[in-house]
């Protein structure tokens, strides 16, 4: 099987420089990956970058902790939208979700999926923070409010996917929406175990090396 068009080619550093940024789409094209997903200040870059490909790019909202305002979670979508976003990342109000908000959950995904117009929206639900309980209540949030995919992490936090994750989220969410592992994808075999699990997009800034068949360090991609 062909993987490439399961990664969404990723760089979130808050120090990532225009010229890693332009790397990152040469490979993009390269290796006729699904998208590049940067934070929301490169998506014209990348747009112009991409131009004549059919790489999308991915942004991320109220990214990476989920706790600014629903208005502006919002607003930023819609910024994010104009500039050329393709693909939408937001993270959930994890505060929200312990305290059984879920009404609040379920009105921010759909404002945010309103404001996608027609584009394809992915809610991190994080779940190294959360119980089984609470990520079967998101998963189910999620596709109530009309999301297209429930993604396991950010990458920045405690943890990233695991195969137990993943399994779990598919069995919610069943075959009508899509889980995106990311988090801790090194290799082509961890690519594999999350496919197997129930993954239909990989997120990983390691996409190069996991299709070259290398091994990745440890650490968060």
């Amino acid at each position: 099987m062909a993987y490439n068009k399961l990664i969404d080619h990723t760089l979130l550093k808050a120090d990532a420089k225009y010229e890693d940024v332009q790397k990152l789409c040469e490979e993009a094209r390269q290796f006729d990956f699904m998208s590049v997903c940067v934070n929301p200040h490169f998506i014209s870059t990348c747009k112009k970058l991409l131009k004549g490909s059919d790489v999308k790019v991915c942004t991320v909202i109220g990214f990476p902790l989920g706790q600014t305002l629903t208005s502006v979670k919002i607003y930023e979508t819609e910024q994010a939208i104009k500039a050329g976003a393709d693909e939408i990342d937001m993270v959930i109000n994890i505060s929200n979700l312990k305290a059984g908000r879920d009404d609040l959950i379920k009105e921010e995904i759909a404002g945010i999926k309103r404001a996608c117009d027609g584009r394809i929206l992915k809610v991190i639900i994080e779940t190294c923070l959360l119980t089984d309980e609470e990520k079967e209540r998101v998963c189910r949030i999620a596709v109530s409010a009309g999301a297209d995919f429930v993604k396991t992490s950010t990458g920045f936090s405690t943890g990233g996917a695991t195969e137990a994750d993943v399994s779990l989220m598919r069995k919610v969410v069943g075959p009508h929406i899509g889980v995106k592992a990311s988090g801790g994808v090194r290799s082509l075999e961890d690519v594999e175990k999350m496919v197997k699990a129930g993954a239909t997009r990989i997120g990983t800034s390691g996409g190069v090396k996991i299709m070259s068949g290398e091994q990745l360090a440890p650490g968060k991609y």
